[in-house]
């Protein structure tokens, strides 16, 4: 087995243990008090499961780094979400909607068109201290802006932990690469232990903002952590590793493309997980596909005003006697 074939199916593998970590995540967010602090959850065995499934992905998601690039690896974490909907579904006691499967289906065909541009070689290029520094603090600042108080935190915070997680496989490639280099360098320097221990505070990072994502439900903050990941680490692999699409200029037609039917694949799957995973939906809520009623909110109810005061006759006068 070539090196492109085995990091594909380490990615795979990684994808399944990453998406049974997320069914895990968001029903332990669906059964936890929003006002539930991180120490509380350090105390819970849904927690530490959901961290050891995370941590084999992780793992397997490093083995896959040391045999191809950043541009082939990273899209094919979007399979986390595929193999997220009939996990989710069986622990929800329910069928995969029609919806569902054209979201699956649209996600692999986009996934397709972008590994065919994807580079396939091995990587060999790592990142230098000042340009880890410089990723480190970028990425430190996006989030910082991200994690404001406002409108929408759960979408906000699923961006958030996705550039992370990126950036953090980013990094993890430059260790492996390093660590695994026999050139002669030295194996353990003040490079590679800045981006160890980036590495550590990302990939922490980017655990804590999907499980505070997931409080909202789990496709639509799925989605947008397996939209940005890519996206994040496919950003320093071109700008910065030295890393090309197959075919040069002409493959951004089938990259954007393919970019376009994952996309709207994903929206499918968010839109019908949004749907389903909802813990306050009615029992005979309509199956996904199916044709929903648009409820429209005509205004918001008033207050109960007080009766007005009842009317006091005006007193008659009384009549002269004659």
């Amino acid at each position: 087995m070539n090196a492109t074939l085995l990091a594909v199916a380490l990615s795979l593998v990684s994808a399944a243990a990453y998406a049974a970590a997320a069914v895990a995540q968001s029903r332990l967010a669906g059964r936890t008090d929003p006002a539930t602090g991180v120490l509380r959850l350090l105390g819970r065995g849904a927690w530490w499961s959901a961290v050891g499934l995370n941590a084999a992905g992780a793992l397997l998601h490093v083995a896959a780094l040391n045999f191809g690039p950043l541009t082939l690896v990273q899209p094919l974490g979007a399979l986390t979400l595929v193999v997220a909907v009939p996990l989710g579904a069986r622990a929800a006691g329910r069928r995969v909607g029609r919806t569902e499967w054209r979201g699956t289906a649209l996600t692999l065909l986009g996934l397709g068109a972008l590994l065919l541009t994807a580079g396939g070689s091995a990587p060999h290029q790592t990142l230098s201290l000042p340009e880890a520094l410089g990723v480190g603090a970028a990425t430190m600042a996006v989030v910082a802006g991200l994690s404001r108080p406002g409108a929408r935190p759960g979408l906000r915070h699923a961006v958030a932990s996705g550039i992370t997680s990126g950036v953090a496989s980013a990094l993890t490639q430059t260790l492996t690469v390093a660590v695994t280099d026999h050139s002669g360098g030295p194996l353990f320097s003040w490079r590679l232990l800045t981006v160890a221990l980036l590495v550590s505070a990302f990939a922490m990072g980017g655990l804590l903002l999907s499980q505070t994502a997931y409080r909202g439900g789990l496709g639509a903050p799925l989605a947008v952590v397996t939209l940005a990941n890519p996206v994040a680490a496919a950003a320093i692999g071109l700008a910065l590793l030295g890393e090309r699409l197959q075919g040069g200029p002409v493959s951004l037609v089938p990259a954007l493309l393919g970019a376009a039917a994952a996309v709207r694949g994903v929206l499918l799957l968010s839109r019908a997980q949004a749907r389903n995973t909802d813990p306050d939906a009615p029992a005979g809520a309509p199956a996904p596909g199916d044709q929903v009623p648009s409820r429209v909110v005509i205004g918001s109810p008033r207050r109960a005003q007080a009766p007005p005061p009842a009317s006091v006759p005006d007193p008659v006068p009384a009549r002269a006697s004659g």
